[in-house]
C-alpha cells in the first residue's frame, strides 16, 4: 500500500485577485485523490483540514499517520470524517467493522488508533472519500444510520437549483469537534449547488465532486462576492474554499458533491448569503 500526502498553504484574497487560472488551479483544485490501493491525502492550512480518497482494490488500505502532522497514529489529535461514494466496503476502527455503502457515513473520534478500509467485493472495490480536522475532545466512533441522516429539499426548478442536501456528519446528529461533513445531489434539470452563494468567515470548507458524466464538467465558482473567479473542474475533483470566499458552482451535467468544513462555530446556517445580483 502506499499513502501520498500534499501540502497546500494558505492564500490571501488581495493575492487571489491577480492569479491566472494555471496559478488558481495550482492553489485550489485537487485533481487526483484516488488511484488502486493508494491513500492520497491534502492538507491544506486552512484551518488545518486534510481531505483524501482511499480506494482499497486489492488490498486493505491503513489510515497512516505523516511526517507533516507529526503524530504517533494518525487521530492522536484528529477526527475524521469518512463517506463511502462507490459500491460496498468495510470500514474498521480500533478493530470494530462498519460496513458501508453509497452514501452512508462513519465519525471517527479522537483516539482512535487504526482505521481500515477494505472492499467487500474485489471485483467492485469501493471508494471511501474522508475528511479529518484537528479535534480538542474526543467523541466515539460512530456510524450515521440511514435514520439518522438529516435531508432538505433546497432550490426550484425555474432557478434550476433544485437539490436534495444530506446532512451526515453534524453535531446534532453526531457529537463531533469541528468536523462537518455532508452530500448534496443536484436533480434532473437543474445545474447550481449552493446558489445563492454565501461565506462563513467562521469556517473554511472544501468541496468534492463527483458522478461528474464523461465529457461533462462543473464550474465551481469562488473568490470574495464583488470579484469572483471561477475553476473548471471534472469528475472526482476537489477544491478548497478559503473562509473568505464564496463556493458554488454550474455543472454542464446532473452531478454530486460532498461538502466538509471545519472551524469555531457548529452552527451549520451561520453564514452570510449573497443574492446572484450583488455577485461580480
Amino acid at each position: 500500500m502506499k499513502t501520498t500526502i500534499e501540502e497546500r498553504w494558505g492564500t490571501h484574497p488581495g493575492d487571489v485577485k491577480h492569479y491566472d487560472t494555471a496559478q488558481l488551479r495550482t492553489e485550489f483544485l485537487v485533481e487526483k485523490l484516488f488511484e488502486a490501493d493508494e491513500v492520497i491525502m491534502v492538507y491544506t492550512h486552512n484551518d488545518r483540514l486534510i481531505i483524501g480518497g482511499a480506494f482499497p482494490a486489492k488490498e486493505n488500505l491503513k489510515l497512516e499517520t505523516v511526517d507533516l502532522i507529526r503524530s504517533e497514529y494518525f487521530c492522536e489529535r484528529r477526527e475524521a470524517g469518512i463517506i463511502c461514494i462507490e459500491n460496498e466496503g468495510i470500514v474498521t476502527v480500533d478493530g470494530k467493522e462498519f460496513e458501508m455503502t453509497y452514501k452512508d457515513a462513519l465519525y471517527v473520534g479522537r483516539g482512535s488508533k487504526e482505521v481500515v478500509f477494505k472492499s467487500k467485493n474485489e471485483a467492485r472495490p469501493a471508494k471511501f472519500y474522508f475528511a479529518s480536522s484537528p479535534a480538542h475532545t474526543a467523541f466515539p466512533t460512530a456510524a450515521i444510520t440511514r435514520e439518522m441522516r438529516r435531508t432538505r429539499e433546497l432550490g426550484i426548478k425555474v432557478l434550476s437549483n433544485e437539490r436534495t442536501l444530506n446532512q451526515l456528519i453534524l453535531s446534532e446528529i453526531v457529537p463531533c469537534c469541528q468536523l462537518q461533513m455532508g452530500l448534496t445531489e443536484i436533480k434532473e434539470g437543474s445545474v447550481w449547488n449552493t446558489m445563492p452563494p454565501h461565506t462563513h468567515s467562521r469556517r473554511m470548507e472544501a468541496y468534492f465532486y463527483f458522478k461528474v458524466p464523461e465529457h461533462q464538467a462543473v464550474c465551481h465558482f469562488m473568490g470574495q462576492p464583488q470579484e469572483t473567479r471561477h475553476i473548471f473542474m471534472g469528475n472526482e475533483q476537489a477544491v478548497i474554499s478559503p473562509s473568505w470566499s464564496i463556493h458554488s458552482a454550474a455543472g454542464t451535467g446532473n452531478y454530486t458533491f460532498i461538502w466538509a468544513m471545519c472551524g469555531e462555530n457548529l452552527d451549520y446556517d451561520d453564514m452570510d448569503t449573497f443574492t446572484a445580483d450583488r455577485l461580480r
